[in-house]
């Protein structure tokens, strides 16, 4: 279905499947024998919201590698292994640097606020609708699963005021952040990204740190063609049994590219693509012609020198 100004998800249905497809993706790269991840939180995460494939996925019990394939499940193992890696580590750098506040915008099944050794003092905001951060909070707490910092959801769509219950929840305007739009800006209508960017900008003391994967915008002669190549991918998946159009999902109008952006605005950027991240983690690079392989990642402070 395509989206609209105030369509509604859960984790089993339109944008919030993506997340569980994530979660799947990071259980199935933490079940490699030499894995780059690990993240034990994913695989109940993911079984407790119940598609039949991405559980299977998730637990190693996928059918023929063939049907594997059909999917792109061996690509985006790689590819959310790489990404977590990516965010795993800027998070736990700026931890070292002395950031003791973080914010994961769109925070979907994210567990780092369980399974990262965070140093004394930490404050991670996770911010999603109400219903994800109720079920992520409950499963966990089922599982025994005790956050490693001061943990604090804040419960609020990202296209609401969310800033002003940030704020309410604590957050300190006046400190440094680390901040992560993990997976989100193809989610946003261009003017929702600059506007998102603002926000971040606006409540970041220097010394804040952000850290975004993202893709270089589409031009219009080719989006119908993106469009037409993801509806294909997404026939395969129903195949499977899982309805997830990422062509009726993403925004693909012209939009500002992020790292020039932030540039723009005072902050400091540096980008590394996905294959950097491919290669240096001792996986298969993409072809530039397949969609994630344009994909890149970029981490920038505020104020400060690198």
């Amino acid at each position: 279905m395509t989206r609209t100004d105030n369509d509604t998800w859960d984790l089993a249905s339109s944008v919030g499947a993506t997340a569980t497809l994530v979660a799947a993706a990071r259980a199935a790269a933490s079940r490699e024998h030499e894995p780059l991840i690990d993240d034990p939180f994913a695989e109940p995460l993911v079984r407790a919201v119940g598609i039949d494939f991405f559980t299977k996925m998730a637990s190693g019990d996928l059918p023929a590698p063939d049907d594997q394939t059909a999917v792109g499940v061996t690509r985006m193992t790689d590819n959310m292994a790489v990404r977590t890696k990516f965010f795993d580590e800027f998070f736990l750098g700026a931890a070292e640097a002395g950031v003791r506040q973080v914010v994961i915008l769109a925070s979907g099944l994210d567990s780092r606020a369980y399974r990262l050794d965070w140093p004394a003092g930490m404050v991670v905001y996770e911010i999603d609708q109400p219903d994800v951060i109720a079920f992520k909070t409950q499963t966990l707490a089922e599982q025994g699963a005790v956050p490693t910092c001061d943990r604090r959801p804040v419960a609020m769509d990202l296209r609401n005021d969310w800033a002003a219950a940030l704020r309410e929840a604590g957050f300190d305007p006046q400190a440094p952040t680390a901040w992560s739009a993990e997976g989100l800006l193809g989610y946003l209508p261009p003017d929702a990204q600059d506007r998102l960017l603002d926000s971040i900008t606006d409540l970041s003391a220097p010394g804040s740190r952000v850290a975004i994967d993202t893709a270089p915008p589409i031009a219009p002669d080719e989006q119908e063609q993106t469009r037409e190549s993801m509806r294909t991918h997404a026939d395969k998946w129903r195949e499977q049994g899982v309805d997830l159009d990422f062509g009726a999902l993403v925004y693909l109008g012209e939009r500002h590219e992020p790292s020039a952006y932030l540039a723009d605005h005072g902050w400091r950027t540096r980008s590394t693509s996905v294959n950097e991240l491919l290669t240096a983690g001792g996986r298969a690079a993409l072809d530039d012609d397949e969609p994630m392989g344009k994909l890149y990642y970029l981490s920038a402070i505020y104020g400060g020198a690198r």
